[in-house]
């Protein structure tokens, strides 16, 4: 048992395990408690609410999914630029971190009908709320990993006659990847937060406004479904993120 569980198909055979159990308790407590369907579908309805949705599903999730990859890429390069502002600049820090921390406790969902108002409803809020949710967790973690280069090694580089850039180069950019790629994990699962809070509040398409739609007409079984698809889609580009990770900062494993 110890052997397997310190093989690589543990990290798969595992999981699918623990949500085959989930899936099969779930229907047998909805089965045996006869709860409705309204309140909560087993996963044989979702199932057949795939059957017959399955067009819809797939193209609301294209649309949600395109509106949190591009919010998402760019809180990815905003965030970069000013995490290594901040991490490298005492002043930029100073002024820029105390407002950074402000408009970061602005609950998004507030913004959501002021964006809706200036931009009108569909793509552009979606992808600003995306944006904004992923932003700070990138920008803060790329300036943490900067600001925490010992110091004792940059005075090295520089006694050796390193430039800034260079210091940068050596230093700073390969110590900051491992805070970079923790945020990304993270800053993914917060832009399809956003998408979705969007979807649901300034937008006629998208996963977010299905599951608007399908529970004011109580079908609870596709509003799950577009649940899990949700959850699928996130648990993929975390993936993604992991395994860029492993091949970009398998050093510090």
């Amino acid at each position: 048992m110890e052997k397997f569980l310190k093989s690589k198909s543990a990290n798969y055979v595992l999981p699918i395990a623990a949500t085959v159990v989930l899936l099969v308790l779930w229907e047998l407590v909805v089965r045996l408690f006869k709860i409705p369907e309204f309140v909560l579908p087993a996963p044989s309805a979702i199932l057949a609410a795939w059957s017959a949705w399955s067009g819809v599903v797939i193209q609301n999730s294209w649309v949600t999914l395109s509106n949190t990859l591009m919010g998402f890429a760019i809180a990815l390069v905003t965030g970069l630029l000013l995490g290594f502002l901040i991490g490298y600049s005492k002043v930029a820090y100073t002024t820029l971190y105390p407002l950074l921390v402000g408009f970061n406790t602005i609950p998004k969902v507030a913004l959501v009908p002021l964006l809706a108002i200036w931009f009108g409803i569909g793509t552009i809020p979606a992808v600003l709320t995306a944006f904004l949710l992923a932003f700070f967790t990138i920008a803060v973690n790329v300036a943490l990993g900067l600001a925490t280069v010992e110091l004792e090694m940059q005075d090295v580089l520089k006694a050796l006659g390193a430039t800034k850039v260079e210091i940068f180069q050596k230093v700073g950019f390969p110590h900051s990847l491992p805070y970079l790629f923790a945020s990304l994990k993270i800053a993914i699962s917060q832009a399809f937060i956003g998408s979705v809070i969007s979807e649901t509040v300034a937008s006629n398409k998208g996963l977010g406004y299905l599951i608007v739609s399908a529970s004011s007409t109580f079908d609870i079984p596709l509003a799950f479904l577009c649940l899990i698809v949700l959850a699928i889609m996130g648990m993929v580009l975390y993936g993604i993120c992991v395994a860029v990770e492993q091949r970009t900062v398998h050093w510090v494993r």
